[in-house]
């Protein structure tokens, strides 16, 4: 998926994927791949939440698809909006180069003992 992680804290995670080699058939950014972005940094916050010895495990995305997006990068920024002892939930905003929104997604995660 080639995501690189830019900014990583408990309460805001920032990663960008290239748009190439993340495709579907017609040259745009496949939208599963964009659920892949939201879930990576969305579950990756959650987990900074919930600290040593717990482990976060998403239980339900969705994603709105508002443009595609054909070449550079696209930039995910994951915002908690909830963070519990149990549950944790982030909104996921994807951007293409020009600060078009791309995909608007919403992420929560259980939060767990790790075995």
């Amino acid at each position: 998926m080639g995501i690189e992680f830019l900014e990583a804290a408990a309460e805001r995670v920032v990663a960008r994927m290239p748009v190439k080699g993340n495709t579907q058939p017609y040259g745009i950014l496949h939208g599963g791949a964009s659920c892949v972005l939201a879930e990576t940094i969305g579950s990756t916050g959650a987990a900074l939440h919930a600290g040593p010895g717990r482990q976060a495990v998403g239980v339900e995305i969705n994603a709105t698809h508002h443009r595609s997006a054909t070449s550079g990068y696209v930039t995910g920024v994951a915002t908690r909006l909830h963070g519990g002892r149990s549950i944790a939930t982030y909104d996921i905003e994807i951007t293409d180069e020009d600060g078009r929104r791309v995909c608007t997604s919403r992420l929560t995660c259980m939060l767990r003992d790790a075995k």
